[in-house]
């Protein structure tokens, strides 16, 4: 099959699907591999990288989707890319189209068939989703420590306190593996930690994570409390493929402290808060009623080197079995990413959109 890996457009992504190792064991599979130029780069691999295991580079978005069949990329594709794609590409992606109404129905209106990351499924279980994940709960933590300081804005507080002053208070909507990260790393800055979840499993793997830790079931009135004097809350509300769930409201919001921060891991899914909205790296904070807002849609493209690293060795062996033929809907974790084919919504959790 041709491969196709097009350069990501989205505002400061550095990420690229498929790094040079992975490439190179699709080439000696028979496939043809194709790159757009430049395509590595921010991940720290070259043309050359790609030429030297027997990739194609060819000059531009254009050419790139013209040869390929099966396109891989990180990101949902934007307006650059839907004015190349066409109705025979396979779309291998993360597309996170609950959130998306207008990209849901552009790829209908093209009709080809579009493989979420975000969706496949093994056992009950995204391995697509994880790498990312993992990484993007550490930059939440990472992010909201440095949000924190007062020349960004923050209310002046170091994170994990020290000897006469007292810690700084994180809290976690989502014991998965975004949340779970950001709130190990936030423990382990020595900051008191309040994660809350409705798994009881998981609930006792975080508070196995340092006294400093505490792990609550999910009651509103609970999250209320807790939420009004934190220092950062992080969001990672997780219903596989379908829209967040509002969990922190507006009055909620107002309750906190100013300087204090929001940082919304869910926003590919349209966001847990419901002062949430899209950010990118450019612009990547807001403030609203005092309390700074982190809602960038992308946190793992700036890390780019790590994450494409992470992500290509997730996706490797799916892109194989996509590109082995037409038993791939046969796999019942591929096939349950079927998010959308031949102008039809095709998941379950997308069916209200139609």
């Amino acid at each position: 099959m041709r491969i196709g890996i097009p350069s990501e457009t989205k505002t400061l992504e550095g990420r690229v699907a498929l790094v040079p190792a992975a490439a190179a064991d699709l080439v000696r599979r028979g496939h043809e591999v194709f790159i757009q130029a430049g395509a590595g780069s921010k991940s720290g691999f070259s043309d050359a990288d790609y030429s030297n295991v027997g990739v194609k580079v060819v000059a531009d978005a254009a050419a790139l989707y013209d040869a390929g069949e099966l396109i891989v990329k990180v990101k949902e594709p934007i307006e650059g890319d839907l004015k190349l794609l066409k109705k025979n590409h396979l779309l291998f992606c993360y597309l996170h189209l609950a959130a998306e109404p207008a990209l849901t129905k552009s790829l209908l209106d093209i009709g080809l068939t579009g493989v979420a990351f975000e969706s496949v499924d093994e056992n009950g279980a995204l391995p697509l989703l994880l790498p990312m994940s993992v990484i993007a709960g550490r930059i939440a933590t990472q992010i909201g420590t440095t949000l924190l300081h007062q020349p960004n804005g923050g209310k002046g507080k170091l994170l994990g306190g020290m000897a006469s002053t007292p810690r700084g208070k994180v809290v976690v909507l989502g014991a998965g593996a975004a949340g779970g990260n950001a709130a190990a790393l936030a423990a382990s800055a020595g900051a008191n930690v309040v994660v809350f979840d409705k798994r009881p499993d998981r609930m006792a793997e975080m508070m196995a994570l340092g006294p400093n830790v505490t792990a609550l079931y999910a009651y509103e009135s609970s999250v209320a409390e807790e939420v009004a004097t934190a220092d950062i809350v992080v969001g990672a509300v997780l219903i596989p493929s379908a829209k967040a769930p509002r969990v922190v409201t507006e009055d909620m919001v107002k309750t906190m402290e100013k300087g204090s921060v929001l940082i919304d891991i869910s926003i590919d899914q349209g966001g847990c808060f419901e002062t949430s909205r899209p950010t990118t790296w450019k612009a990547p904070t807001y403030d609203v009623h005092g309390v700074t807002h982190f809602c960038v849609t992308n946190m793992p493209g700036a890390v780019p080197q790590t994450s494409s690293q992470a992500i290509s060795a997730a996706i490797l062996p799916y892109v194989q079995r996509l590109a082995a033929g037409k038993e791939w809907r046969d796999y019942a974790p591929l096939a349950a990413g079927i998010n959308i084919e031949g102008g039809h919504i095709v998941h379950p959790a997308l069916k209200g959109m139609a």
